[in-house]
Order: C-alpha cells, then sequence, then structure tokens
C-alpha cells in the first residue's frame, strides 16, 4: 500500500523517478548505503514525531542525530519520536520505508541542513525495500519541505 502512495504522489507532482526495489533490506541508513553503493551521509533517512498534537516528518542526512536542544528551540517542544505503530498509522508508511513523499495533507515536511552535504540522496519510498535517488533540490521542490537545522553530525 505504501508504495502505491508513493507512486500515486509522483504521479501527480509529474515526477519520473523511478522507485528502485532492492531484494535486500534498506530499513537502516548502514543496510541502504550497502545495498546502494553509496555513503551513509546520503541516505536521506525521514524521521517521524508528535509536535504539540500535530504529525511531522523530518528528513535528515543518514549519519546525523536529533539535536535536543536545536530541536526544542525550533518547535518549543521536547523531541518525542513516534512509535513503530504511530508511525505507520499517521505517515502510511512504515518504519524503515517511512519517506516524506504520499503523506497525508496533515503531516508536515521538515528538512534538516544536514541533507546539504550531498548533492543527490537516496530517501525510502514507502517500503523498507524501496528506494528513489534525487537530487537535493528535487527533493526540497517535490515534498515543499521547511528547511530546519534540527540535527548534529
Amino acid at each position: 500500500m505504501s508504495i502505491e502512495a508513493v507512486e500515486a504522489f509522483f504521479k501527480e507532482k509529474q515526477v519520473s523517478h523511478q522507485i528502485v526495489l532492492l531484494e535486500e533490506s534498506s530499513a537502516t541508513v548502514s543496510l541502504a548505503a550497502e545495498a546502494l553503493k553509496a555513503t551513509e551521509r546520503q541516505i536521506a533517512k525521514t524521521l517521524a514525531f508528535n509536535v504539540n498534537d500535530e504529525s511531522i516528518v523530518i528528513v535528515a542526512c543518514g549519519t546525523a542525530k536529533i539535536d535536543n536542544r536545536k530541536f526544542k528551540d525550533t518547535f518549543h517542544t521536547k523531541a518525542k519520536m513516534m512509535s513503530y505503530e504511530e508511525t505507520l498509522e499517521k505517515t502510511g508508511h512504515p518504519v524503515g520505508g517511512a519517506c516524506p513523499f504520499g503523506l497525508p495533507k496533515q503531516v508536515k515536511i521538515y528538512l534538516d541542513e544536514s541533507l546539504k552535504q550531498s548533492e543527490e540522496v537516496y530517501p525510502a519510498a514507502g517500503s523498507p525495500h524501496a528506494v528513489v535517488k534525487m537530487s537535493l533540490p528535487e527533493l526540497a521542490e517535490i515534498t515543499e519541505g521547511e528547511w530546519v537545522d534540527v540535527c548534529r553530525e
């Protein structure tokens, strides 16, 4: 179901990127980097949070970690990641396949500054076995994500 939501999103946005289905899992940054023969920095991981009764996702560089102080300064609340079940329920994507594509309209998308270390990135595409390769400007345009600085290396 989740890959289909991503495909429908791409069709609606008139995006011609092909979703790559991997035999290996890309559910973690290291697995994805190995399967794609890419660096861990190129993996665009999507993290889901509850922020003041709203659902948000933050797309960050694969080697970045949430900086609690920066997060609180930006969102005025403590970082609370969604559980596995909540992530699936609120984004429509499972953990390991969570991505900024095909999300329900009420989920706000943020892009972390850490992504700017790479010209091309590999976000998941709705499944732990699905990814898409795109340039950073394409990711920003397609997702209409808001840039934030909430991570550290």
